[in-house]
């Protein structure tokens, strides 16, 4: 079989695909198609993307990579749910790594990334006490994190900036790639965030969901 045959043949189950601005991490405000998964094994007391957990469409990798390259741009992030959870995730990246793309993986860190195509940009989360889902993290994805990747804690409370402070620096995870802090989008005042990060002299990259402040809380952003 092809290899054209092959993505022709080869489904995933897509809540949507859609045209934005990143919103986080250090690809912030970079125009970027967005392919969200359907599916999620994870339940984040702050998950502001629900309504990707079931539904969706079942279409071929063929069909998503025409709609991607229907909006005309370099970058494109596969995220979800969880996009791991559907294991031909990793042929979709690998499909849009070779056309071309600079792409980015939004995962939990609760799934294996060790076949994630290397030149992927892997955004994984490390799930704190807060987010009721901590003892899922896969503490094994830590070596196959590169300088290139990124590590994304969402913190609910002070609780768990200080727990993420205590955990960078017993793991040495400034060592392995950037590390990224982001408030819970109305639960914890940025500015207090700002203030914790400044007074500790973190050396974390502090960030806000630039499409909630320019769009509000709108599926599909």
């Amino acid at each position: 079989m092809s290899i054209v045959q092959a993505l022709e043949t080869t489904t995933l189950r897509i809540s949507e695909i859609f045209f934005s601005l990143q919103g986080e991490t250090s690809r912030v405000g970079l125009p970027t198609v967005f392919v969200r998964l359907t599916g999620c094994p994870l339940r984040c007391g702050y998950c502001d993307t629900a309504y990707a957990f079931s539904g969706g469409e079942t279409i071929s990798i063929a069909a998503v990579m025409n709609q991607v390259a229907g909006y005309s741009t370099r970058y494109v992030t596969v995220t979800g749910g969880e996009p791991l959870a559907q294991k031909n995730c990793l042929i979709l990246l690998t499909a849009l790594c070779d056309t071309g793309y600079s792409v980015s993986l939004e995962t939990s860190g609760a799934l294996d990334l060790a076949h994630v195509d290397k030149r992927v940009s892997k955004i994984m989360d490390i799930k704190t006490p807060g987010s009721g889902e901590a003892g899922r993290n896969n503490w094994d994805n830590l070596a196959h994190l590169t300088p290139q990747d990124e590590i994304k804690f969402v913190l609910c409370d002070e609780a768990d900036y200080q727990w993420a402070g205590e955990l960078i620096q017993s793991k040495r995870l400034t060592q392995t790639c950037s590390i990224l802090f982001s408030p819970v989008y109305g639960k914890v005042n940025p500015t207090q965030l700002a203030d914790w990060i400044l007074h500790d002299r973190l050396p974390v990259r502090m960030q806000l969901q630039l499409h909630k402040l320019v769009w509000g809380e709108q599926p599909g952003h």
